[in-house]
């Protein structure tokens, strides 16, 4: 139960970085989901050109435009302002993309000097695939407070077959290994088996949703870092959980994931 003497603005800010033209719903599937799971405010950072499909699905949202017609290519202004970052779902991977998320990361990189509060960024997606691009980089580009978010394929792409715990603590972040029981490693050892979901979550968008509740939940700054992240991955799976129990597997989609986060207690 809310505080009743409380405002949007206690509830944090969250940023999300996502989308291009053609390829906005995973930015309003994870959007929803953010402001879904709590975050009192969501501002999403856009090409020109999609600002108005993400007004029309969830007039909610703030939107911060970039100075692209198409894609990911300059940094929002005042990013001191957000209580967390997310970034990566279908921001695909052209240069321009490649040189804004790089200079997104070397901001966060400067900003760590001497400084541990520095503000949470959940890495997704393209996001995790430009970042493999770069691999002479990363242990110059992450920082702490990184969420990295791979699947198998992404995992391996970033750190080939090397042991996730191993990679966090070398790298300082927390890793989400996405599987059918999801794995999330914190760098100091902790490790979190997540028992929740189903096979009726391996499903377009999926991940965008679960990236929109891991900033929704991390904006709120309620607990440890590593205590959201567990939560986040817990609740993605007990929406499908729930879902099941409706519905069959075959059928569910995205959506419905987000429809169903009304339906979860979020502490």
């Amino acid at each position: 139960m809310r505080n009743q003497e409380t405002t949007k603005h206690d509830y944090g800010h969250g940023l999300l970085i996502a989308g291009a033209y053609g390829r906005m719903g995973c930015a309003i599937l994870a959007a929803k989901a953010a402001l879904r799971s709590g975050c009192g405010l969501v501002s999403v950072h856009l090409p020109q050109r999609c600002v108005d499909p993400m007004q029309a699905s969830f007039p909610e949202a703030m939107v911060s435009i970039d100075t692209s017609p198409t894609h990911f290519t300059t940094l929002p202004e005042h990013l001191e302002h957000y209580s967390a970052i997310a970034v990566g779902p279908g921001i695909g991977t052209d240069p321009a993309t490649c040189q804004a998320l790089l200079k997104l990361l070397s901001t966060q990189a400067i900003k760590q000097s001497g400084n541990p509060t520095i503000t949470p960024l959940v890495l997704d997606a393209d996001a995790l695939n430009i970042l493999a691009l770069q691999k002479t980089l990363i242990s110059k580009l992450l920082t702490l407070n990184c969420i990295l978010t791979p699947h198998a394929r992404e995992y391996a792409r970033l750190f080939g077959n090397a042991d996730p715990a191993e990679m966090a603590r070398e790298h300082n972040v927390i890793i989400v290994k996405k599987a059918h029981r999801t794995h999330v490693y914190a760098p100091d050892g902790r490790v979190y088996e997540n028992l929740t979901g189903n096979a009726g979550m391996a499903t377009a968008g999926s991940g965008d949703v679960l990236t929109g509740i891991l900033l929704g939940i991390i904006a709120q700054k309620h607990s440890d870092l590593f205590d959201s992240v567990c939560q986040g991955v817990r609740i993605h799976g007990q929406i499908g959980d729930q879902l099941v129990q409706k519905q069959s597997e075959s059928s569910l989609i995205a959506s419905d994931m987000v429809e169903e986060l009304k339906n979860i207690f979020i502490e």
